[in-house]
């Protein structure tokens, strides 16, 4: 079996990519620039194509004898880019990776969506049916992104949408780094009271639903919200962290709307000149939005159970980071 991971390339891509070959796949990794250590995918037996899913012929090609899909290409934290990139390639290039699967008359498509399309959960935990109410572009584009997998559904095959949690693990250069960076300085500014929820997934929690996805008889071309077991307080988040390191993290607090206010200035002013501004409005958002979610849907019919709990996934985070020198 030939399985399509578009986004092969990046942090959640190649955790997948490693995993379906190790469970006896061919796998095709499609992105559109190389990532970080992407020479492995190769060495590891996977085919490489740089592109964008947004070329049709491209896709096409890439879609020659494939029998799933993994879609999580998207374009994401791309802070020097129109507003409308973010529709060119989550909305129309998650159209022609569908349109080209259909074709080939693949036996799923698994599409990868983001918990973010909830923004802030109102009443915590919410399930799937929380009110949909994305914060910024990327969150609107993933989510405008849905219903056309659903109107694939229709047609006759076989899809399923994932939303992901916060996803973290060994392999992730950025999104716990700028966390676990602080954290091992011994101090961490808290903006706020440090009661808002967040809620973790580690990346082979998030591998393993995405493996259950394209089981027969799964999805039923329905979303389901992916995460760990357990979500909790930003700062006890911190203080598992300094855990995870061995440290003892110091956590002054700070009034948010400062950083608020500062957020939407960069934003504004460093938009002309596509610089990317020290402080935006998405990062400001981890001190105020709650994400916090009800998982039991996944569990109840795709089987996922989540097998990493955080302190475990926390320590070979840390672990990683300190074996590459990032911290």
């Amino acid at each position: 079996m030939k399985v399509l991971v578009t986004g092969g390339t990046g942090f959640t891509g190649k955790a997948l990519v490693r995993r379906l070959l190790d469970e006896g796949y061919q796998v095709a990794a499609l992105d559109y620039k190389e990532g970080l250590k992407t020479e492995e995918l190769r060495q590891w037996g996977a085919e490489v194509v740089i592109g964008s899913v947004t070329d049709r012929s491209l896709v096409e090609r890439c879609m020659d004898g494939v029998d799933y899909v993994q879609h999580l290409a998207a374009a994401f934290r791309e802070l020097n880019v129109a507003n409308d990139y973010y529709y060119h390639v989550n909305v129309n290039g998650t159209r022609t990776v569908l349109e080209a699967a259909f074709q080939q008359g693949v036996k799923k498509f698994v599409y990868c969506s983001t918990c973010g399309v909830h923004g802030n959960i109102d009443n915590p935990p919410g399930g799937e049916d929380a009110p949909i109410q994305p914060a910024d572009y990327y969150q609107q584009t993933k989510y405008e992104a849905e219903p056309i997998v659903r109107e694939y559904f229709d047609k006759g095959m076989k899809t399923v949408i994932l939303r992901p949690a916060a996803i973290y693990g060994p392999g992730d250069p950025e999104r716990f780094f700028m966390i676990f960076k602080r954290c091992a300085k011994g101090v961490f500014p808290m903006f706020g009271d440090g009661k808002t929820y967040y809620h973790p997934l580690y990346i082979d929690n998030l591998v393993d639903a995405l493996i259950l996805a394209m089981e027969e008889g799964k999805g039923g071309g329905e979303a389901f919200l992916i995460a760990d077991e357990d979500y909790c307080e930003i700062e006890e988040l911190v203080k598992r962290v300094g855990k995870a390191l061995g440290i003892t993290v110091r956590i002054p607090h700070y009034p948010v709307m400062p950083l608020v206010l500062a957020g939407h200035i960069f934003e504004t002013v460093c938009r002309p000149f596509r610089i990317t501004p020290p402080i935006f409005p998405r990062r400001v958002d981890w001190y105020r939005q709650n994400r916090a979610f009800d998982i039991s849907k996944a569990k109840q019919q795709l089987g996922y159970v989540p097998r990493i709990d955080l302190d475990e996934g926390l320590k070979r985070t840390a672990e990683w980071y300190k074996q590459e020198g990032l911290l």
